[in-house]
């Protein structure tokens, strides 16, 4: 390894501006992640970040809760299915309402998404940071990334239609948001209300799923399999599933992933072709260091250690980078969502695909004859 500090020594500015240029690659990468886990968040964290195992859905509203309803009959059904220990009806809508984002300014038309549950029960936000959860009609959590917009606590929020009802923020919780829009958790009652003010004929107002909360001798998966089963038009879906699968989530994931895998590829191309580069300059003297009886391996472990010194610079920057944007962002509509176990995985994935893409140069090494030293000096490599 001393051979290989030494060359990284005297060449500072050339292995510095690989480092500088792995670190930019790997920031987008990471930055990339961060604001796909973002979007993520804000597109489903209503359902992500609430306490009920298992959503059932409208068979036909293809995995979408805007599409999704479910009648009396399919929710008994759903209760009297073995292995069920509690289940209870989710509304969701979105509504026009009217807040005050300043104490002073007079009320200004907001779109919000309501989330309506049974209180004490299944769908209730998981992730409360101030106040508490609703106990009584007209009470809402609201999430918290939207305080500033009329959604704080104490403030009230007016659904627009004939009656609608008033609403008073009494909590606030984390990446609870639906579709990037402001999210209010209330009881099922005053959904229901909400529901009748902007539809005043509406006879009955159905529930858009079922929670549900499997027994605890029963697993997820089985429990899913037998509701899809037993009770006709539904689709059983895990939480994580309703989240990962929702229409607009599986888009902005396809488009994420064409893009992180492109750059993926192209540090491999750039951590390649520069020690590929630096290989062939260095034939003459790989050569000679070679017939002096250094060994092909100990040239091999000094070249795989420049390259992990050069990644592992890389990543400590771009990482580095990600990190103090996050902290500037944090305040933003859409904040960065980064998960330690997402960093880890794409550390190594980089560090793996480094030494692939010095395998070109690798071999070249291995492949020294050092009789050459006596002939042509190693022009021949």
């Amino acid at each position: 390894m001393f051979l290989a500090l030494r060359e990284i020594a005297r060449a500072k500015i050339r292995f510095a501006l690989l480092a500088g240029a792995i670190g930019l690659l790997v920031f987008l990468i990471t930055f990339q992640q961060g604001l796909f886990g973002g979007l993520v968040t804000s597109f489903v964290g209503a359902v992500k970040n609430q306490n009920a195992p298992i959503l059932v859905f409208n068979e036909q509203a293809r995995q979408n809760v805007e599409g999704s309803f479910l009648f009396p009959e399919q929710e008994v059904a759903i209760a009297g299915v073995a292995g069920v220990a509690e289940s209870g009806p989710i509304g969701q809508n979105t509504f026009t309402v009217l807040v005050r984002p300043d104490a002073d300014a007079a009320p200004v038309d907001e779109d919000a998404v309501v989330f309506g549950y049974e209180l004490g029960g299944l769908g209730q936000p998981t992730t409360l940071t101030e106040g508490r959860l609703p106990s009584g009609p007209d009470e809402a959590v609201a999430s918290a990334i939207d305080a500033d917009k009329g959604f704080d606590l104490g403030d009230t929020v007016t659904i627009v239609g004939a009656d609608g009802p008033l609403i008073e923020v009494v909590g606030l919780a984390e990446d609870t948001q639906w579709s990037v829009a402001p999210t209010l958790f209330v009881s099922f009652d005053t959904f229901a209300a909400a529901q009748r003010a902007v539809n005043p004929a509406a006879e009955v107002v159905l529930p858009s799923l079922i929670a549900v909360q499997p027994a605890p001798d029963i697993g997820l998966d089985e429990l899913t399999a037998r509701i899809d089963a037993q009770v006709a038009g539904v689709e059983a879906l895990t939480r994580e599933q309703a989240a990962a699968q929702n229409p607009g989530v599986q888009g902005v994931s396809q488009s994420f992933q064409i893009i992180l895998a492109l750059a993926f590829v192209v540090v491999t191309l750039v951590v390649g072709f520069f020690f590929l580069i630096l290989t062939t300059q260095k034939a003459k003297p790989l050569t000679l260091l070679r017939a002096v009886g250094a060994p092909a391996g100990y040239l091999v472990k000094n070249l795989v250690a420049q390259i992990l010194a050069v990644m592992g610079a890389g990543i400590v920057l771009g990482v580095g980078l990600t990190v103090v944007l996050d902290v500037v962002l944090r305040s933003g509509a859409i904040p960065l969502d980064l998960e330690p176990r997402t960093v880890a995985v794409t550390i190594g994935s980089l560090l793996v695909l480094s030494l692939l893409g010095g395998v070109v140069s690798i071999r070249r090494v291995l492949l020294i004859d050092p009789i050459r030293a006596t002939s042509d000096g190693g022009r021949g490599l």
